[in-house]
This record gives structure tokens, sequence and C-alpha cells, in this order.
């Protein structure tokens, strides 16, 4: 069984909020969670939000534990907005179903992990992330 490292996870920080900067994104928030749904690491770019932890860890805690991207999440809620008010209170309302948190997997394709992006348009967050995965050397949907 794998497991999601600290390193792991800050690379996926550290690349995912540089990916923002270089492609000059709004400023990025990004949490990382292991496949239990627990916060692995957390970073907040200069000048962010103040609710921007609560949104990157709920796009990554709904992610990893729906077992698939937020984006996927999303769609679900809005063609089914009983089950996205049923997961919110199953959750204590952690889930945040919008585009911008993608599962972490090992080369064998297992879950090990989520990570959330937030801080400009979904399609970016998710870009983020996935450029973040991706050069911690695991993949991704």
């Amino acid at each position: 069984m794998a497991k999601l490292t600290l390193e792991q996870a800050n690379t996926i920080i550290d690349v995912a909020m540089k990916k923002g900067v270089d492609a000059k994104m709004r400023p990025l928030s990004a949490a990382v969670v292991d496949a239990g749904g627990n916060l692995v690491a957390f970073k907040k770019a200069d000048n962010s939000s103040v609710l921007r932890f609560e949104i990157a860890f709920g796009k990554a805690y709904g992610a990893v534990g729906m077992g698939m991207a937020s984006r996927n999440i999303e769609t679900m809620a809005q063609q089914r907005p009983h089950f996205a008010n049923a997961l919110a209170a199953a959750s204590g309302g952690k889930v945040i179903p919008v585009a911008g948190g993608i599962l972490i997997k090992a080369a064998d394709g297992e879950v090990i992990g989520a990570v959330g992006v937030t801080g400009d348009t979904s399609d970016n967050d998710e870009l983020a992330a996935k450029t973040g995965v991706e050069a911690a050397g695991l993949a991704t949907d």
C-alpha cells in the first residue's frame, strides 16, 4: 500500500502555485489530503482571500471522499441537487462541489490522496493541481 509523503505533498503544492504565478493566475491556495481525508499540507499565496483554506480543503476532501474529481461531483450536484444537499450534510459541510480538486494516485492506480486548488477559475485551479501532481511523479485521472 503506497502512502503519500509530506515531500510529495509539498512538491504538488509548490509546483501548482508556481504554475499559477507563471500563468498570471490570481493568487492560489492549495491543500493536499491523504487517502483518509487528513490534511497533509496547505499553502496560501500572499493576497489570497480568507476562505481559501476551507475551499481548497473541501475540494480535496470531496474528491478523496467520493473517489472522483470535484469536477465530477459538481456535475452530479447539478444533476441531483438533493444528493448534493445530503452530501453536504453527511460531510458536515466540508465538501466543496466545484472543479479544482483531483485525486492523487500511485503508479499502480491506487488512490493515495487528493489535492484541491482554489483562487482562479475552476479550470485554472484544476490545471494547476494536475501540474503539481505530475511534477511529483504521481498520477491522476
